[in-house]
């Protein structure tokens, strides 16, 4: 009997040692969570591109000729007239085609002149014969000779009056190319480009040489930007456009869009169209080149309650949810739904979730419908929410604790690499 009771204390020992450690041993801290209030304010939806400023009429002065580049009248920011020289090429090679051309005129003028006295010549003869015909004095082939050679001398006439055009269209062409080794400026403006240097030779074989770049109006600037497929639908023309460039920190300028291409820029499978933002520049600040960082404001609204997007993006993770349901909680379902990566809400009062925490401490999911999102905070259409509701953006981590789940690539549960 005592050996029984020293059995049965040593098992009523173990049991309360156990049962100790089973209900008050070690266990995992709660979990928790970060937290955000839904708000009422402005939301601005804003597409932002980077674009090129450039003048609104842009003319390149090329040449029709080649040659030697004898002398230059114009200059980087000259402010030339339509009609103002601006260079010159060597005329010399011209004149002597043209002087060439002039001297073929006067032959094939001559040549006309000596057909038409042969021709006169053939036509006397022909008369005489054709009155001495009737008395016998010549032949009927003395006849048939002279009317030969009188149509004959008509057609050669005829040939020769052809050379004399002919001519004359080599010699006009002669002077218009002569005309063209002085180059003029077809508009007024500002050069803002200068490609030749005096002595130097242009050819304009194959393409025009561009030899100036001269700005119709440099008061007039446009923004030439590329905006994403994914952006344009809510861009029109007309609406309010800001942009910035490195020239001038913390300046902005405003512009208007004046035009909306249709025509798809394709680069890499990337379908971007051009956007045209109209700028006033009567200040000459802008200069052509410079990059701009353009906003172009797609919708607004205010006074209307906004979630911060991370609320959005958050998503209880699978082992808080095994978790709450092991402790006597309800399980949680997770819908990941479809929004995009940056948490971006699209319009058309998407149904999104959003998570607050319930009575027992444990997020539970909440169906809202966004609206517009200006990329920090998004409009909340309708749902059960409201001003002032506390929502989870995140989880709270104590500094230097890292769950196994998110240990770094190559680190096993085992234990960590140092």
């Amino acid at each position: 009997m005592k050996r029984l009771g020293i059995i049965l204390g040593v098992i009523a020992i173990g049991l309360a040692i156990g049962g100790y450690m089973f209900f008050n041993g070690e266990r995992k801290a709660p979990v928790r969570y970060r937290m955000a209030a839904i708000e009422r304010g402005s939301v601005v939806s804003v597409v932002s591109a980077t674009g090129t400023i450039n003048p609104v009429v842009s003319v390149q002065v090329g040449t029709q000729v080649s040659g030697m580049i004898k002398s230059l009248h114009a200059d980087f920011n000259s402010r030339v007239k339509a009609g103002d020289k601006v260079a010159t090429i060597d005329p010399e090679p011209f004149k002597a085609r043209r002087d060439q051309a002039a001297g073929n005129l006067e032959m094939a003028r001559s040549n006309v002149a000596r057909s038409k006295a042969d021709l006169a010549q053939r036509k006397r003869e022909r008369d005489r014969v054709q009155s001495l015909v009737a008395q016998e004095f010549v032949s009927q082939n003395d006849v048939d000779v002279a009317l030969t050679n009188y149509h004959s001398a008509e057609a050669q006439l005829r040939v020769s009056e052809a050379q004399v055009k002919q001519a004359e269209a080599v010699l006009n062409s002669a002077d218009l190319e002569l005309k063209y080794t002085v180059i003029r400026s077809p508009v007024d403006g500002v050069v803002v480009a200068r490609n030749v240097e005096v002595g130097q030779t242009v050819a304009s074989s194959f393409a025009t040489p561009n030899l100036f770049l001269i700005a119709l109006d440099l008061t007039k600037m446009q923004v030439d930007t590329n905006v994403s497929e994914s952006d344009i639908g809510g861009i029109t023309e007309g609406k309010d456009a800001v942009f910035s460039v490195d020239a001038y920190p913390g300046v902005r300028f405003e512009g208007v869009i004046r035009q909306v291409r249709l025509a798809p820029i394709n680069v890499q499978n990337v379908v971007t169209y051009n956007v045209v933002v109209a700028v006033d520049n009567k200040d000459l600040r802008l200069k052509p080149g410079m990059t701009a960082n353009v906003s172009i404001v797609v919708a607004q609204k205010d006074q209307v309650l906004k979630v911060p997007n991370a609320a959005l993006r958050f998503s209880p993770p699978q082992s808080e949810r095994t978790r709450g349901a092991s402790s006597g909680g309800k399980p949680v379902k997770v819908d990941a739904g479809s929004y995009s990566l940056d948490g971006s809400a699209n319009s058309g009062g998407q149904a999104r979730k959003v998570w607050k925490l319930g009575v027992t401490g444990e997020p539970e999911a909440v169906v809202v419908h966004t609206g517009i999102s200006d990329g920090v905070s998004t409009e909340v259409l309708d749902g059960a929410v409201a001003d002032g509701d506390m929502v989870v953006i995140g989880i709270e981590s104590a500094r230097g604790e890292r769950r196994s789940g998110e240990l770094p690539p190559g680190f096993g549960s085992g234990g960590q690499r140092r």
